[in-house]
Formats: structure tokens, sequence, C-alpha cells
């Protein structure tokens, strides 16, 4: 084991985290390395959501009282504030919905439904591309809007670390092609997708495009300017901040061409009993009553992040992984599934143990306090592409430390030697 002293204060930091002060199975200290599925909560995001239930609790948009006005101005006020957060000009290209996952079957199922003299409508003879790395949420909805307009599904290959294969990139976005949703970073191999090629050969053939963005804007500094892609998705949750709400930003103009996902109360401007008029964006796709407190869970979350910075938060997870890939490349039997360096690649280890089922290695860890994820982390194809029927993952955030990848990798050893004495190998 070696000294800490990494550039964020982690024991600091871990005690703004009421569970990560627990003990768990044998009353061993808990060693949370599953942020990738869903983050740890601060104090501060849980009291904001608590405080808008104990003294803001209204329907927002609607009523003409004091409680309501101050409901309204805590959720609009979360929008300003993700807007800040990923660098965008216009509050109303902020829209929330209640995951990564509905943001992006709200834009496959309203490119489905837009009309044909819509340049975003699809028809036979047009292509969608995506790839083997995506998570099962920004590959299913694709597949669905391609069985239902008639255009066909095209994907860039994974290379044999994990990375995206551009060897064929003029190929795949052609003419032809009409969306390119992608993944940031890939949530089982960590590798960082090299976003700024893909979105020009796009933008060359007029195709819209989309970011998978629920493993990236979590873990370093996101501008939607800088990136130049006309949609992103991701997810509360995973960024410290609470379930049940996800966001979904999007260039305004395209926004005002798309048919709504959901209908029913606020996001019309007036219905009569045969039609109705939608609302401008973001109201035309926030149906219903919205997740209010949620939403104030969430500005507290991006005040938190703010507060360490950003750029803090990726260098310290850079260190992480740098320090990880050495000492996980270093046992024998494990096969790292992802990158072997740390160039472009997040602090998500994906890896396999000879002759140890994934779940196995996951409950023998489990045993000693350290909490992984196993399977197939919603990546189906990929894991066909490898191979393998799944993998045991250790995904690292702001309140890890290098402590924690030593503990981890105790924790691999005594499971390599418990099944070894066994007689498994």
């Amino acid at each position: 084991m070696i000294s800490d002293s990494m550039a964020l204060d982690v024991a600091k930091i871990k005690r703004d985290f009421p569970l990560l002060s627990r003990t768990v199975r044998h009353e061993l200290p808990l060693v949370y390395l599953d942020s990738g599925a869903t983050s740890q909560k601060p104090l501060a995001v849980i009291d904001a959501e608590s405080n808008f239930y104990r003294n803001h609790n209204s329907a927002v948009h609607r009523g003409a009282h004091l409680i309501a006005e101050e409901a309204t101005d805590i959720y609009e006020g979360a929008r300003a504030k993700i807007a800040h957060f990923i660098g965008a000009d216009d509050v109303d290209e902020v829209i929330f919905t209640k995951s990564a996952t509905e943001s992006l079957n709200l834009l496959a199922y309203s490119f489905g439904q837009s009309e044909s003299s819509s340049a975003i409508s699809l028809k036979l003879g047009d292509s969608i591309v995506v790839s083997e790395l995506e998570h099962h949420a920004n590959l299913i909805p694709w597949q669905e809007l391609a069985k239902r307009t008639g255009a066909s599904l095209r994907w860039f290959p994974s290379t044999e670390d994990g990375r995206l294969d551009l060897s064929g990139l003029e190929q795949i976005i052609d003419v032809s092609t009409k969306v390119v949703a992608i993944t940031h970073q890939s949530n089982v191999t960590g590798a960082i997708s090299p976003v700024s090629k893909i979105l020009e050969r796009a933008r060359n053939v007029g195709a819209i495009t989309v970011l998978d963005a629920c493993q990236s804007v979590p873990h370093f500094p996101t501008d939607v300017k800088t990136l130049g892609v006309d949609f992103i998705a991701f997810s509360g949750h995973k960024m410290v901040g609470p379930t049940g709400i996800g966001l979904l930003w999007g260039r305004k103009e395209l926004f005002e061409r798309l048919s709504p996902f959901l209908f029913g109360g606020s996001m019309v401007t007036s219905v009569s009993m045969t039609e109705a008029t939608y609302a401008t964006a973001p109201r035309r796709f926030e149906a219903g009553v919205p997740n209010m407190a949620g939403a104030a869970g969430l500005s507290a979350a991006v005040d938190y992040l703010e507060s360490i910075g950003m750029e803090s938060i990726h260098n310290h997870e850079l260190a992480l992984t740098e320090y990880a890939l050495t000492q996980l490349q270093a046992i024998s039997g494990l096969t790292l599934i992802g990158p072997k360096n740390s160039v472009d690649r997040g602090a998500v280890f994906s890896f396999t143990l000879d002759g140890i089922h994934p779940h196995d290695v996951g409950q023998a860890l489990d045993d000693r306090g350290i909490a992984v994820r196993t399977g197939h982390h919603c990546a189906w194809p990929l894991m066909k592409k490898f191979g393998i029927t799944g993998t045991t993952r250790a995904t690292f955030y702001l309140y890890n430390s290098l402590e924690d990848v030593d503990r981890l990798v105790e924790g691999i050893h005594h499971t390599q030697d418990f099944f070894g004495a066994r007689g498994i190998s």
C-alpha cells in the first residue's frame, strides 16, 4: 500500500457523503466502486431535496400563491444552473426528464413522429449511426426508430482495446446518414470517444448528432458549445444528484421542429375538444407535474461539484486511473477490458479473472466490503464482441482514493486465493 497523496482531500469529501461512513459485511468500512451505476449523494443534496418538501412543496408554473412562486423559482433556477454548468447560452435549451434513458427515447420517438417535410424525419434509405460501445439506452431506441421508419442502422466497431474504430468513418457516416448517436465515454471500457472527428463528419453530411454524456458530464468539464453537438443526454443520479431526474440539452431551433413526446398539462398554449397548440421548448417536452424536489437536489449537486471544480475532479480521477491501471495489470490472471493506458480514458475498470465467474468475483469482493458491479453492464453487443458473458467492473469518483485501489487489488488477490484453494483455476 502506498501513502495517499491526492490533489483532492478525499477524507474531507467522504465526510460529506453520509452513506460512505457506514460499515458493511463483517463491520468492514465500505469501499464504494460502483459510481458508474449511480453516485452517492452529499448531505447538501439530501438536505436540498428534503428542504423542498418541508418548505416549498407546490406544483410549479401553476399556482398564484407564494409557495407556488417559490417552487417555480427553485425549479427554473435549477434549469439555469444546469445550463451554465454545461456551457449553454439559453436556459430554454435544457429539458428535465426522468432519466437519461427517457431523454434519448424522447429524441428517438420525436424524430420518428416528425413530419416528412422536416429535415429530422427519417425514411427508407436513410441511416442511423451508433457504435458497439453503446449502453442499451443509446442503442435500443435507435434500433426501434430504424424499424419504424425503414432507416438502416450502422455502427462503429470497437477496437480490441475497447475504443471506437473510426477507420471506416466516411463509409459509415455518408450522405444517407440522418442521425449519429454516440457515447461520450464508455461505461464498460472507460474509453472517451474522439467526438470532434465524428461530429465534423456528421456536420459535413448534414446529420443530427446526439451524445450520451452520462459518463462524461459528472467526471470532466463538458461544454456544449465547444463540443458542437446538437443534443446531449445525461442523468442527475450519476453526478451526485437525486435519482428520478434526467437532462436533455439541445439546440432550440431543433427543439422547435420536434413533435412532443408526452402530452398533457403544462405543455400547451391552447386546447379545444379536437386539437391542441403546443408550447415552445422546454415546456413542450415537460408534460405533467415534474420532479421538482429532484430539480432542487440537482441544483445543489451542481453547486457541490462546482465548489470542488470539474477540472480538479478530472485530474483526481486521472491520477486514480493511472495508478489503478498499473496495479490491476500487474495481477496474473486478470484481463482488463478496455484501454491499457490513461490517454482519453476514464476511471472505469472492467475485468475478468481466469476461471472465476464475474458474479462470484463481485460476491467475494462484497464479502470484503468492496462494492463493484457485475454482469453485462447493459452493453450486450460489446460483451459478444469480446466473447464474454460479462465482467466485474470497478468505477471511481471524486470520493475515491488510492487506498481504495489498494483495497480492490487486495480483494482480487484474496478472491483468487480463495477459489484456487477450492480447486478452481
